[in-house]
């Protein structure tokens, strides 16, 4: 699920880095370096900064930044400055600088990231490749079962979906899900921060002898149309375009086709087993049992608190993200929308200390890149959308599973909520559990906070996979 919290409505302290390219004197102008170091920032947190530097065609010294923590790859460097000495690096759509001295060899730079006035000692290395990310349950070929490319319309929707297939090797016919993934553009692995969660669990499902159709979303790989324009509901229309494609396969049980949703996919999962009595089960991932503006409350609160803000702090930002909140869910007009936001930007920054400003930085800045989502029709859609009703509609059989951990979706609130709308619905066949240990992506973590999603090697605790897989098996030999 996409990150909601008052972090997406401001900066704590340093939290926007992305990636780099540079080069090196005395190289071939096509050579490209990395320079890669560890950003240390609060409760614990590192951040790893990944510089590509190279010279271009003129001789002048060009980058971009990664931020493998943070998911983000790419990012334009306005300047590199390298000589024998020195390594300078500046990228202004952060506010950030890089100053630092080059030890004898030239291979390292030791020095200060800057960032909106805040100072954080960073040294870096240089290197022919980003130091490779470790991510061991990722499967590789041969795969004992078959991978098909495959693409269906939506034709209410107006889309083409493309993904892929996987199945068991045999005559068939087997039983079959659709993964229905977070929210945000994601593709058909639901690739997140080096993890491919998708790729992890069909791999896992297929080899216990269960199909498996991972798809990308609207404007992704092979898809068509936009993801920010649609709606929660809309892309309910996806998924149900995906059921009467497996219907359509030979190798496919017609009477045992099932939905895994992850995050927001658990929100879209109950709308299509409401809409279609060709689903057989649901799996919901970390779905949610509360409407989305309590959504992005919970997470604001768990995510200060696991960042180590203390209580003044969390209580201020998050009045000030209600203000916002406020506005999005409750004025229909957009362009009124962008107006009443900026204006509580600046009322707000107008109060600050000095000493706040210059830790906070260029809040308006910060918040141009979130008004696209808080005036898209997804993010309306989802502020106001109760999931309760429509969980108490559904009859087919449920599993519900949340970490421990999961700052994101809180566990007992969700959980509590999505049992009692399925009961008060008169379904019976109803699994409810909190993960011990796991976070929002159901790894094993140690504080559920989002910062340590690329840290951890693990994509998804073996323990999760295990359980998924045995339940829905169990309910594919009660049929």
């Amino acid at each position: 699920m996409r990150l909601l919290t008052n972090a997406t409505l401001r900066v704590f302290a340093v939290t926007l880095v992305l990636a780099g390219r540079a080069a090196v004197a005395n190289e071939p102008e096509s050579k490209e370096h990395i320079w890669e170091g560890k950003l240390a920032i609060n409760a614990g947190i590192e951040l790893r900064l990944v510089f590509h530097v190279a010279k271009d065609e003129a001789g002048k010294f060009t980058g971009t930044l990664d931020s493998p923590d943070q998911g983000a790859k790419g990012l334009k460097v306005d300047s590199v400055t390298l000589d024998n000495s020195h390594l300078v690096i500046e990228i202004k759509s952060i506010l950030a600088k890089f100053d630092g001295a080059l030890n004898p060899e030239g291979t390292e730079a030791k020095g200060t990231w800057t960032q909106a006035r805040n100072t954080l000692p960073l040294t870096l290395k240089k290197g022919e490749k980003a130091s490779e990310i470790r991510r061991p349950q990722s499967p590789m070929p041969p795969f004992p079962y078959s991978v098909k490319e495959v693409s269906y319309r939506n034709e209410a929707g107006a889309v083409t979906l493309a993904g892929t297939l996987t199945l068991p090797n045999g005559p068939g016919p087997f039983p079959a899900l659709i993964l229905v993934s977070g929210s945000g553009a994601q593709d058909r692995d639901e690739s997140l921060f080096g993890h491919k969660l998708f790729l992890v669990l069909a791999d896992a499902l297929t080899r216990r002898g269960i199909g498996v159709l991972r798809v990308d979303d609207r404007g992704v790989g092979g898809s068509t149309g936009q993801t920010m324009t649609s709606t929660s509901d809309d892309l309910a229309g996806d998924v149900l375009a995906g059921a009467a494609f497996l219907k359509t396969r030979p190798e496919v049980d017609k009477t045992n086709i099932g939905l895994i949703g992850h995050s927001e996919g658990g929100i879209i999962a109950p709308m299509v087993a409401t809409r279609s009595p060709d689903i057989a089960f649901i799996v919901l991932m970390a779905g949610t049992g509360l409407p989305g503006d309590e959504i992005v409350r919970l997470q604001s609160r768990r995510i200060g608190q696991a960042l180590g803000l203390d209580a003044k702090t969390v209580a201020r930002e998050n009045a000030f993200q209600e203000q916002v909140l406020e506005i999005a869910k409750m004025e229909p007009n957009d362009k009124k929308t962008g107006q009443r936001i900026r204006a509580v930007i600046q009322e707000r920054t107008a109060a600050m200390t000095e000493t706040e400003r210059a830790k906070a930085g260029d809040l308006n800045a910060q918040l141009v890149a979130q008004l696209k989502v808080l005036r898209s029709p997804w993010f309306r859609y989802f502020l106001s959308y109760d999931p309760r009703p429509m969980l108490g509609k559904v009859r087919c059989p449920v599993l519900a599973l949340v970490g421990e951990k999961d700052l994101q979706v809180p566990p007992k609130e969700n959980l509590s909520e999505i049992a009692l709308a399925l009961k008060a619905g008169g379904n019976r066949r109803v699994t409810i559990q909190e993960l011990p240990g796991l976070n929002h992506l159901f790894q094993t973590s140690t504080t559920g906070a989002p910062s340590e999603y690329a840290q951890i090697e693990e994509t998804i605790a073996p323990s999760a996979l295990a359980l998924i897989g045995d339940w829905i098996l169990e309910q594919i030999e009660k049929k």
